[in-house]
């Protein structure tokens, strides 16, 4: 197979990450496009000597860490435009929380991770106790669940009070979701995919954000499906069945950004 056939299975996932990084749809595809961009240019660049995605996301934090350096080529494509990554946006995704994401949303071992931040082991280990420290410091948020399955219910309900975090409701239907969210206005929304009359959590969510803006993560069985790039997708995305640790920092990442107030 080609390059280009051995890297696709492994774009939706890039992305998933990339949007979890930068705190958007639009600023993390900009980031996997300029590394699709720098492979095709230079494909003799690309590493031969590790598996293929640990390549492909060792080209991606390479133009991460060259786009976000005092030193380096800082300007990156987005949208159209060209956006100048500031100290901002570097102190936005500290490095702790990088290696966080690659440990617990992306599923590398530490020893994978210290390949793709160019760190011992022992430094991303810290790291990564560094970035659940800051979570736990984190200000507390009412957080509304929409999922239809009880068991994965009372999981997520127990994830979310044991950070410290209130459960406002849990909801199984679309409507239900929206009365409750319009009842108690949460600060954070879980979001399972297909609900119990057979109703979408997507459109769920749609409703409530007509009313207000709030950050989303929406949980499926089928995140590729979700993870195209052709159209406004989720910027939070937790895969089913899912690790207790990928969930509190998905949810640590999406109130981060919440509360930095990121640019659009």
């Amino acid at each position: 197979m080609s390059l280009g056939q051995d890297l696709a299975p492994h774009l939706p996932f890039l992305r998933r990450y990339a949007r979890a990084l930068t705190g958007t749809q639009q600023h993390g595809d900009a980031y996997v496009r300029a590394t699709l961009e720098a492979i095709v240019a230079a494909p003799e660049d690309f590493p031969r000597d590790v598996d293929v995605r640990l390549g492909l996301y060792r080209t991606f934090q390479g133009i991460w860490s060259s786009a976000n350096s005092d030193d380096g080529d800082r300007d990156v494509e987005l949208g159209g435009e060209t956006n100048v990554a500031d100290a901002r946006l570097a102190q936005i995704t500290p490095r702790s929380r990088q290696a966080l994401l690659l440990t617990q949303l992306e599923g590398f071992t530490t020893d994978d991770t210290g390949y793709l931040m160019e760190l011992g082991t022992s430094e991303v280990e810290s790291l990564v106790q560094e970035a659940i420290a800051e979570i736990e410091r984190q200000t507390r948020a009412d957080v509304l669940i929409i999922e239809d399955e009880p068991i994965i219910a009372m999981d997520l309900e127990t994830i979310v009070r044991d950070l410290g975090h209130n459960v406002t409701g849990v909801a199984v239907t679309r409507d239900e979701a929206v009365a409750q969210a319009l009842a108690q206005r949460p600060g954070l929304v879980l979001a399972d995919i297909q609900l119990a009359d057979d109703s979408s959590g997507i459109d769920a969510v749609k409703d409530i954000l007509a009313e207000f803006s709030v950050p989303v993560i929406f949980i499926t069985a089928f995140p590729e499906r979700l993870l195209t790039g052709e159209r406004p997708e989720p910027t939070f995305l937790i895969t089913k069945p899912f690790q207790r640790s990928t969930v509190k920092a998905a949810i640590s990442q999406a109130l981060f950004f919440d509360a930095a107030t990121v640019p659009a």
